[in-house]
């Protein structure tokens, strides 16, 4: 279900309510944790869906540092690559946490230009159980994507791939009032 479609320059927005899991994009992006190596929630659903070659693959990157994102093979999934954000835990909002998370949308946007891809999905990234807050979660991740933009000329397509209607409404409401001034 597509809860907002928004044209900037030549990309389309999107925001959806769906399992990241059975997108035909070019990326899906992943909620990962520093050591890649699979996890819970999204991270773990794109591991089971990727099957085992996506692990081994995982296992030659040695890990990845918070705010930073590598990118893999899909293997088994819709997606031909993944790509695995290491967003910030939450710890109040004073170890910078916001930054780190901008620089997770930035570093996948970055990763798609490298590699000439042209569309890509979103988790919710650091909203599960790294608890950043979800407001201010979506709010970051629209800014910096669109921020990003100029920088990556080869997306066409960015997907906000939400896993309730909450999350989608907080994304679908921070993209309605990207670049308005009353923001």
């Amino acid at each position: 279900m597509t809860a907002l479609t928004r044209r900037i320059g030549g990309v389309q927005l999107e925001v959806i309510v769906a399992d990241i899991t059975t997108l035909s994009v070019d990326a899906v992006v992943n909620a990962a944790n520093s050591s890649l190596l699979g996890g819970g929630g999204v991270d773990g659903a794109i591991h089971d869906a990727a099957g085992p070659k996506l692990l081994a693959e995982c296992q030659t990157l040695g890990g990845c540092p918070t705010g930073d994102a590598r990118i893999t093979k899909g293997y088994l999934l819709p997606a031909r690559h993944v790509i695995h954000a290491v967003g910030p835990v939450w710890h109040g909002g004073t170890c910078g946490e916001a930054e780190a998370l901008r620089s997770c949308y930035r570093r996948a946007l970055e990763l798609c230009q490298d590699n000439q891809l042209n569309s890509l999905a979103f988790s919710a990234i650091s909203t599960g159980v790294y608890r950043f807050p979800a407001a201010q979660a979506a709010k970051i991740a629209v800014g910096a994507a669109i921020e990003s933009l100029p920088a990556a000329p080869s997306v066409t397509q960015v997907i906000f791939c939400c896993f309730s209607e909450t999350s989608a409404a907080l994304h679908t409401d921070a993209l309605a009032r990207h670049g308005s001034p009353c923001a």
